[in-house]
């Protein structure tokens, strides 16, 4: 059974990622992968082209890192303060959502953030609380939120 190199055009269960070579015999390569468009055979031109994506991808992800890097600073550098109505000991109606946060965030430090980043905002009183934001895959800032309530 002929063996031959393929590049995976998308994830493939059982077989690898996409980008990824793998080696499958002939007929699973021609009569599913390339069928399907879901691989191409694996050819040195295919390899160079597929090595210069990556690269790019890398490139690219060492710039986006480096700007949530940067933001992380920016973020823990300062509080965010936000005003909110209470009740009776400081208790909020309610509590503090995602969008709240980013709109805080917005106005202190003029920079816009997806309400999606806010990983945990249980804020349900006044005070001092830690938000985390995740900005990059492996960049987290905590920012600090001070709570102040008015009746």
């Amino acid at each position: 059974m002929a063996k031959i190199k393929v590049i995976l055009l998308e994830d493939v269960a059982g077989q690898g990622r996409k980008g990824d070579v793998i080696q499958v015999s002939d007929g699973y390569a021609h009569n599913f992968l390339i069928k399907t468009k879901k691989g191409i055979i694996a050819t040195s031109d295919e390899l160079q082209k597929i090595e210069n994506q990556k690269s790019k991808i890398d490139k690219i992800s060492k710039i986006e890192k480096g700007k949530a890097e940067e933001l992380k600073k920016l973020l823990e550098s300062k509080k965010v303060h936000m005003m909110v109505k209470t009740g009776e000991n400081g208790k909020l109606f309610g509590s503090i959502t995602n969008k709240e946060v980013v709109q805080a965030i917005e106005e202190e430090f003029g920079v816009k953030i997806d309400k999606k980043k806010i990983v945990d905002c249980n804020v349900k009183s006044t005070g001092e609380h830690e938000i985390s934001v995740k900005l990059y895959s492996e960049v987290k800032a905590d920012v600090k939120l001070i709570v102040d309530g008015k009746e």
